[in-house]
């Protein structure tokens, strides 16, 4: 099976989730956290720097939870402005 390519957004969503995910990071390893999440560290890796842009739901959960972020900051915040804007223009 092969996976659609990823439109612009969708990209920058998972930019935007990756530079959360190294904030909330801070001065702790990648493999603190991916230990207290379950996560691969690998997976951590990507997903920080955009290589996996949409990660599973259970992914995103177990690592905002290894890093204190709720998922409702996460979903906020991965939306960014651009998709604040596009809401705005169909409501």
């Amino acid at each position: 099976m092969v996976r659609p390519p990823l439109s612009p957004e969708e990209r920058a969503r998972g930019e935007r989730l990756g530079k959360l995910l190294r904030e909330a990071r801070g001065q702790r390893s990648m493999t603190e956290i991916a230990s207290a999440s379950g996560v691969p560290t690998e997976t951590l890796r990507k997903i920080e720097t955009g290589r996996i842009a949409t990660p599973a739901f259970f992914t995103v959960a177990a690592l905002a939870g290894a890093l204190g972020v709720s998922l409702e900051e996460i979903a906020r915040y991965s939306t960014g402005p651009a998709a604040e804007a596009a809401s705005a223009l169909t409501a």
